[in-house]
């Protein structure tokens, strides 16, 4: 099989690829898809590293990224103060049954919990950004 075939996952909060691609080869391209569509990866966290640290135990690799593009950002937080208890938008990369997956966060479910029609059109631009870093990489 070739080294990037993907196929297509949605876990009804999110959306993403599966992939044979080493995993840190995946994880690199994330970041480069995300900052191609005006993200910054404000944290990266190394679920794996910190589950060893702090309890002692083995898991998977599997890391976080905290995507933010500060335009939309800036654009919700304009119309709720309080979202940032929402933020940044997570794209996460890792590894299951020899397969290396990269999902993001559906923004407009994220974000309908909030309950705020004018936070509709900020959310669907951080998809339509989103599914296109998904399918970049």
């Amino acid at each position: 099989m070739n080294p990037t075939t993907r196929s297509m996952i949605n876990v009804g909060y999110g959306y993403g690829r599966m992939m044979d691609m080493p995993f840190e080869s995946a994880a690199q391209r994330a970041r480069e898809a995300l900052n191609a569509e005006g993200f910054g990866v404000l944290c990266e966290i190394d679920v794996r590293e910190k589950l060893r640290e702090k309890l002692g135990v083995d898991f998977t690799n599997y890391l976080i990224l905290g995507a933010c593009n500060p335009p939309l950002a800036h654009m919700a937080l304009q119309q709720e103060v309080n979202l940032g208890l929402l933020l940044p938008c997570n794209v996460v990369v890792y590894e299951k049954d020899g397969k290396t997956f990269v999902v993001a966060i559906d923004a407009a479910k994220m974000l309908s919990v909030v309950g705020n029609p004018a936070l509709e059109s900020v959310a669907r631009q951080v998809n339509e950004k989103l599914q296109r870093v998904i399918a970049g990489i």
